[in-house]
Parts: C-alpha cells; sequence; structure tokens
C-alpha cells in the first residue's frame, strides 16, 4: 500500500478543494434571486449552475474562466425562469470569482503541507481570477507551479490538462507522475481523469459539497478536510 510520504508533488484542484465556490457561486447568485424575489433550494441552484458551467466548457474549451462565468450568468436565469439579467450583472458575477472564499482550513494546511511536498494548482480558473484569490483569500501563500486552464487551452476533466501538468512537473522538479497525488473535491473534474492518466489521488470530501459529485468514487486516499490530510502527514513524519 502506497504511503502519503512515498509521494513528492500534490497538485491541488482549486476552486471546490481550497476555494468554497459553492458558497462563491450562490452569493453571486443573490442579486439576480433578490431582483427576482425568487427563492429555490442550494441543490437546485448549484445543480443549474454546474449544468452551465461543464456544458460552456465544452462548447468554448479557450474561454478565460471569469467571461465563462460571466457568459453562463444569463443562461443561469433562464434555466431558473428569472428575467434577463443586464450586462453589467453578468460582468459582476464573472468578476466574482476572485473574491470567493477559501474554506478556513485550507491556508493553514497549505502551509504545513508545503513542508513536505511541492504545491502546485492545477485549475479551470484564469491567471488573473486565480492572481485575485492568491493574493485576497489565501493570504499570499506561494505556490512552486500554478496551471490555470488558460494555459492549456481546455477545461478539466479533459486529459490535456493533466497531460500538460504532468509535463510541467517533470520538467521543472524532474519527478514523474509515479510522485504526484491529485488532491481535489471533484470527482468529476479531478478523480476520475487521475484515474485515468494513472495518478494517484486524495479525496478533500467537504462533507455536504454537491457540486463535482459522482456515483463512483475514485480515490487513494480520502479525508474530509485539507486540514485533515496535513494532519495525517504530520502524524505520519513525526511532525506532531
Amino acid at each position: 500500500m502506497a504511503k502519503l510520504s512515498d509521494y513528492k508533488v500534490l497538485t491541488f484542484d482549486c476552486y471546490g478543494t481550497i476555494i468554497d465556490w459553492e458558497t462563491g457561486v450562490l452569493k453571486a447568485l443573490q442579486p439576480l434571486l433578490e431582483v427576482n424575489n425568487a427563492t429555490f433550494s442550494r441543490q437546485e441552484l448549484l445543480k443549474v449552475y454546474s449544468e452551465c458551467e461543464a456544458a460552456q466548457q465544452a462548447k468554448t474549451p479557450d474561454l478565460a474562466y471569469h467571461k465563462l462565468v460571466t457568459t453562463i450568468h444569463p443562461q443561469v436565469a433562464a434555466k431558473l425562469g428569472l428575467k434577463e439579467p443586464s450586462a453589467e450583472d453578468n460582468d459582476s458575477f464573472g468578476a466574482s470569482v476572485g473574491q470567493w472564499p477559501a474554506f478556513p482550513d485550507s491556508v493553514d494546511a497549505l502551509r504545513r503541507l508545503s513542508k513536505h511536498y511541492k504545491l502546485v494548482i492545477l485549475s479551470n480558473v484564469d491567471r488573473e481570477s486565480f492572481a485575485k484569490t492568491n493574493a485576497g483569500p489565501l493570504q499570499g501563500l506561494p505556490f512552486d507551479l500554478i496551471i490555470t486552464a488558460q494555459d492549456v487551452g481546455s477545461y478539466k476533466p479533459d486529459l490535456r490538462n493533466f497531460e500538460y501538468m504532468v509535463g510541467k512537473v517533470r520538467d521543472k522538479f524532474g519527478v514523474g507522475k509515479d510522485h504526484i497525488i491529485q488532491t481535489a473535491q471533484s470527482q468529476f473534474h479531478d478523480h476520475h481523469p487521475a484515474k485515468k492518466m494513472g495518478i494517484k489521488s486524495s479525496w478533500i470530501v467537504r462533507p455536504g459539497a454537491l457540486m463535482g459529485n459522482r456515483a463512483e468514487e475514485i480515490y487513494d486516499w480520502k479525508f474530509d478536510t485539507l486540514g485533515d490530510m496535513a494532519d495525517t502527514v504530520e502524524a505520519n513524519s513525526g511532525d506532531r
């Protein structure tokens, strides 16, 4: 059985794993709901959002993420039976990405994990939005390598994103995929394609999360939070 300590690089999904994108999306949808005097369940809102997002990512894989989020705002409104939002409202929704909050454990867990691994971001976001996230919610935390969908020209779960990451990690750190752990919440975006690539994965469940779940749960390690994973790494290495 492989041990966490056998690996050298953690590659992270960001939005959903490190950043609480569900809370961020729901907060950003509030102006649309308020102007329509509408109420929907959390599950229904996130279901509609994730469907629109996945369809648009497949349709326009080279569109920067904040622009994609802008694009799907009126689609979400239409699916919910709400009146079409203004262009300004759509822009505000797209601009919210860099303000979505971090999970309470994320920054501390990443700092602890950085003592044991190279930390790599493999995100479906664009460079501009991630820069805002890193400077704001992630408190300027340094990463060893940042890869966005904008760099690759496609969105996860496209295997091109993982192939690109494997190449960059090999070039920069001299590490092959057999020493990488894909660390993520989303089964759809991360764990299923990582399995196809032959990359081990750590499932950060984020209990209650809805977006990205699949009936078939694939993982090599499983933790409720990133903080729990950091605790286990430290315990196994004798840091605590």
